[in-house]
């Protein structure tokens, strides 16, 4: 059957400086595999790693062994056939946990298969001397002489064990060099897969990029387009307002307008009324001395006149202030007209009495 791998895990394998024996020396630039062998003809336990075509770890497993965690993710073992310390970096803790368990397990196994071999020495030993009591002449003198077929018996073995051995290396070498292209061809398709990934990240991280821009350029457009619906209806108030003002204007003006068509009529109704005046004066006039305090009166009224003659020519310069002056002289005029009046109706009845 040969040797056939039994456990096999990844890991960055080192080896401690011969030259110092306190620094490591990374003997692998990255994780590789690191497998448990068990050769079941010779009953034995290797770790074995290839890198490539190197072979990087050969340690046949002994029950003198350690293998020591010196970190959460790092173990090591001395080898004194090889004459060196292997380390190991694993990728997270529970790697290493089931790899020191392997190593345990295999360890007790390599104890066990020890304790077999020699039992099984001893017995031959035991038939070897009981055979030697029987033809002790012949075995002493071909211990002796030592012919060259015992020399070839004697050397045979060895190199049969060298051949087993190269022959296992070979194909634990083509096994994990076959592992390591399948991996290869796995580590490439998981980089392929890898650059895909980034690549379609990277385009997702331009787009929301982009997209973010193109939000952040119309939340300004929208602030923008606030500020001007803001200024717009700002506008708008200010329209409205500067309608209701010159609605308010001309409807003012309309006011305005028929109060100065009443003024016009009024005065015209004065000038009528002045008019009439001078008949009324003329009649004054030919009133009898009986009428001197009434033609004192009419004297005034006369001034009167006079004056409100000058205050009608200013009118037409002055349309404000004339209704009042008007309503005054209209006052002070009926008052007197009726004071003319019951004046005659006085001169009448005093006539009809005489």
């Amino acid at each position: 059957m040969g040797e056939q791998p039994i456990f096999t895990t990844r890991a960055h394998v080192f080896q401690i400086d011969p030259s110092t024996k306190k620094n490591w020396v990374p003997a692998s630039k990255q994780a590789v595999t690191v497998s448990y062998f068990y050769d079941s003809t010779r009953n034995s336990y290797r770790i074995i790693s290839v890198d490539g075509s190197k072979v990087i770890i050969n340690s046949t497993i002994s029950p003198n062994m350690t293998f020591t965690k010196t970190s959460q993710k790092f173990g090591q073992w001395a080898d004194s056939r090889a004459n060196t310390v292997f380390g190991l970096g694993f990728s997270s803790e529970q790697q290493l946990a089931k790899f020191a368990e392997k190593f345990q397990e295999v360890k007790e196994a390599a104890r066990l298969a020890r304790e077999k071999s020699q039992e099984k020495a001893e017995t031959s030993s035991n038939h070897s001397q009981e055979s030697g009591r029987d033809t002790p002449s012949s075995t002493q003198a071909s211990s002796v002489n030592g012919t060259d077929d015992e020399k070839v018996s004697q050397g045979g073995p060895i190199d049969g064990e060298l051949k087993c051995e190269n022959e296992t290396l070979k194909v634990a070498l083509a096994q994990s060099s076959s592992n390591v292209k399948k991996w290869e061809t796995e580590l490439q398709t998981l980089r392929d897969s890898n650059a895909r990934l980034s690549t379609a990240l990277q385009e997702s991280s331009a787009s929301a990029e982009q997209w973010k821009k193109q939000f952040l350029t119309c939340e300004e457009e929208n602030d923008q387009l606030r500020n001007k619906i803001e200024e717009l209806e700002a506008q708008c108030d200010e329209i409205n307002k500067e309608k209701e003002r010159n609605l308010q204007l001309s409807q003012r003006l309309e006011e305005l307008e028929l109060d100065l068509q009443e003024k016009d009529v009024e005065l015209e109704d004065l000038r009528k009324q002045g008019e009439i005046i001078p008949q009324l004066m003329s009649e004054c006039e030919s009133v009898t001395e009986k009428l001197q305090a009434a033609e004192v009166t009419n004297k005034e009224l006369e001034e009167k006149v006079r004056a409100l003659k000058a205050d009608v020519e200013e009118s037409k310069h002055r349309h404000g202030h004339l209704k009042t002056e008007l309503k005054q002289f209209l006052e002070v005029l009926d008052v007197k007209i009726d004071d003319l009046h019951e004046f005659r109706q006085g001169l009448s009845q005093l006539g009809i009495d005489s």
